[in-house]
Parts: C-alpha cells; sequence; structure tokens
C-alpha cells in the first residue's frame, strides 16, 4: 500500500497504482499493468464509502 491512508472515496487499488511507484516497478516499457486495464475496462470493484459531508 502507499505511504498515506487512502482517502475516503477513493479506490485503494486505483489509489496505490497512482502513488506508489512500486506498483508498476516489475513492468518493462510500454507494458501495461493487468489490474489498471481490468480497472479501466469493469470499473473499481470496490463500494467505496463516500466522505459525509458535514454542512448540515
Amino acid at each position: 500500500m502507499a505511504g498515506r491512508d487512502t482517502p475516503p472515496g477513493e479506490c485503494p487499488q486505483c489509489w496505490q497504482h497512482a502513488h506508489d511507484r512500486s506498483a508498476h516497478r516489475n513492468l518493462g516499457p510500454r507494458e501495461d499493468c493487468p489490474q489498471c486495464v481490468d480497472h479501466m475496462r469493469n470499473g473499481c470493484p470496490y463500494i467505496v464509502p463516500k466522505k459525509s459531508s458535514g454542512w448540515w
């Protein structure tokens, strides 16, 4: 996981792959990450809780 916690409303996998360089370290040049491609095609499999709005 990335050094920071995943913010509310964000997919943990998307957050890690966007902010942690080690997630794609084993890929070659111009090689697609299978997990990212699956996310792009099928959407996030996580039900992500949204941050509650505190204005009321």
